[in-house]
């Protein structure tokens, strides 16, 4: 039987986790780990494409680490650790952008929407380059996305096989997986709107943090809709399906299930609480009992057990381009590049 690939997931600390971030990454990266390798980053060197408080975004940091551990990832199997204390990904990063090209980087969706004028870091035109040291350093096969991060992906790809074409096969070529999708939580404040952690108004936004009053409150405030009928119909109905989401996302119970069991808007929103605070009273309870030093201890130990197999790549790819760092062939050798191992 063949061993599923290296996986790998990136968490960007650009504001407090939130029960979308929980539903659709957190949850299925701490479900993944017991089936196949992987590797979880704290991505912060990406938060600063953008403008940032750099007390902040240390907090921010911790938290997400904080967060992960105490949703149950586990650090002696899964490879934890923040970015920026894996000096190989800005080396990489400068490598690989030596490969790639101003048009493709330019196209990124990301900088279409976020980029453009004067003020804009040059960080955000070259970050997707970044994202794909990210996944090169590890000889990651696997990388789980959705469809609006294919493009990273393909990118992520493109340089691999063109470096590979041109300096010798040094690159573990990558390929984006699908995961089942999870429901996709709307601010419960406006149901047309996703739930995020930068949105503007946190009225309608659940943080995995937020005391449990707090979380009670917002949800017995979401917005319903027109009539009385509780039903699962996105388009007809959208406040109620999407407290029939949160439902069904914390307690995995059949959405059309949840509905015929509510007769009224209150009832389906008391539900709502309970199944929330079920999820959230735990994941805080764990948290608290984290302290800062664990967390930071934690992530230096898994910056350090990165740094053989990152270190690995980028030597292969230094040797390849022919920068006279590397490690010099023996005298009347070319010195081929290594091959990149094998995926495992």
């Amino acid at each position: 039987m063949t061993q599923p690939g290296r996986r790998i997931s990136g968490f960007k600390p650009t504001g407090h986790m939130q029960f979308g971030n929980y539903v659709g990454a957190i949850r299925p990266t701490v479900e993944g780990q017991h089936a196949q390798p992987t590797v979880v980053f704290v991505a912060d060197l990406h938060a600063l494409t953008v403008t940032h408080d750099p007390h902040e975004l240390r907090e921010l940091s911790l938290e997400a680490a904080g967060l992960l551990l105490a949703a149950g990832l586990d650090p002696r199997r899964t490879l934890l650790y923040r970015q920026s204390d894996l000096p190989a990904h800005t080396e990489l990063h400068y490598l690989l952008e030596c490969v790639a090209s101003y048009g493709e980087v330019h196209r990124m969706i990301q900088f279409k929407e976020k980029g453009g004028g004067s003020g804009t870091r040059l960080s955000l035109l070259t970050y997707p380059v970044l994202m794909a040291a990210d996944i090169l350093l590890h000889d990651i096969v696997e990388v789980p996305v959705g469809r609006d991060q294919r493009q990273h992906v393909e990118l992520t790809r493109d340089i691999a096989l063109r470096f590979n074409e041109r300096y010798g096969p040094a690159l573990t070529v990558p390929h984006a997986v699908h995961p089942p999708v999870a429901a996709r939580l709307a601010d419960l404040a406006d149901p047309t709107a996703k739930m995020g952690k930068t949105n503007a108004s946190t009225n309608g936004v659940l943080f995995l943090l937020d005391p449990p009053d707090v979380l009670r409150r917002k949800i017995m405030r979401a917005v319903t809709d027109g009539g009385t009928e509780v039903a699962y119909d996105p388009e007809r109905k959208p406040g109620v399906s999407n407290l029939i989401d949160l439902i069904s996302a914390c307690t995995g119970d059949d959405s059309d299930r949840i509905a015929a069991d509510h007769g009224t808007y209150g009832a389906l929103k008391a539900t709502a609480v309970d199944a929330v605070l079920a999820v959230a009273e735990p994941l805080q309870r764990r948290y608290n009992e984290l302290s800062e030093e664990d967390i930071e201890e934690t992530l230096r130990a898994g910056a350090e057990r990165a740094s053989e197999r990152a270190d690995a790549t980028v030597q292969r790819v230094k040797e390849a381009i022919g920068l006279t760092s590397a490690r010099r062939a023996p005298a009347g050798s070319r010195g081929t590049p290594r091959t990149a191992p094998a995926p495992r």
